[in-house]
């Protein structure tokens, strides 16, 4: 590929600034993104997730130290991980519950660096030493938090004490909005002035917010919630059979949550 048809190809992933979509930086993230190190299952996510374009707003740059909370099945990992391990930066995944699994998955630090584990929970310690990371990435897990108490707000305290300050919050989490958020957000969906306030409040200013992840075609109304939707696709109530007349192609058609797309600064 020749540095035009790179520069067409940053620019078709959403690089608004042609000097900087041809910069070092930029080649590495898409290299990362390419990687076929990634799985088939998170790289068909792509359309919906947006990769490049949601890690350019969130400020993601060579040589950060970035701590991923509860990354599940590994979808920013496996793009974060070969990309700071290419600009000399470090990755950290804290994860909850059993880190098990994970640890297989990205076990060989000669493909994916030296992945950092730490854990994470309402009984967890520190992230890392205080005033060490340059961003901290949450991806739709806010709304999980929101059904333990206290456990958000330990959340936000953990989040603002790992980062250095003026560095980056990074928030993805599905939109209740323009409809009213349901109790603790039982369904997934949050609402965008809540999460806000709630986030401000613990020592953090908005800074940017983008529609990269909207989807209006989320009608937000679905019979178990947001994970009606893809990837989850639930079709039934726990102990509970398939409601009758439930089209899975219906929520299919849909594709993933609208959600919102945020960046906080440490204040």
């Amino acid at each position: 590929m020749n540095r035009r048809q790179l520069s067409l190809a940053l620019s078709a992933l959403g690089f608004a600034d042609p000097l900087r979509a041809a910069s070092e930086p930029a080649r590495a993230l898409v290299a990362a993104i390419d990687t076929p190190l990634r799985t088939s299952k998170n790289r068909a996510r792509d359309g919906f997730r947006h990769p490049a374009q949601t890690l350019d707003f969130w400020g993601l740059a060579p040589g950060m130290l970035v701590v991923e909370i509860d990354p599940a099945a590994g979808y920013w990992t496996e793009i974060l991980a070969p990309y700071l391990k290419a600009t000399n930066g470090r990755y950290v995944a804290a994860v909850g519950g059993d880190a098990a699994a994970f640890k297989v998955q990205f076990s060989n630090p000669r493909l994916w660096g030296p992945i950092e584990i730490v854990s994470f929970g309402a009984a967890s310690g520190p992230l890392g030493p205080a005033g060490s990371a340059d961003m901290v990435i949450t991806a739709r897990n806010i709304h999980d938090w929101m059904w333990t108490p206290g456990l958000l707000d330990k959340a936000l305290a953990d989040f603002r004490a790992v980062l250095k300050p003026g560095a980056i919050l990074a928030v993805e989490e599905h939109r209740a909005d323009p409809r009213p958020m349901i109790a603790e957000a039982r369904d997934g969906y949050v609402s965008t002035a809540w999460l806000t306030t709630t986030v401000e409040r613990s020592g953090f200013r908005l800074d940017g917010r983008s529609e990269i992840n909207a989807n209006p075609k989320d009608t937000k109304d679905h019979p178990f919630g947001v994970w009606t939707l893809p990837p989850t696709r639930r079709t039934h109530q726990k102990d509970k059979p398939t409601p009758a007349g439930f089209d899975p192609a219906k929520y299919e058609a849909i594709g993933e949550s609208d959600r919102m797309t945020l960046r906080f600064r440490k204040v």
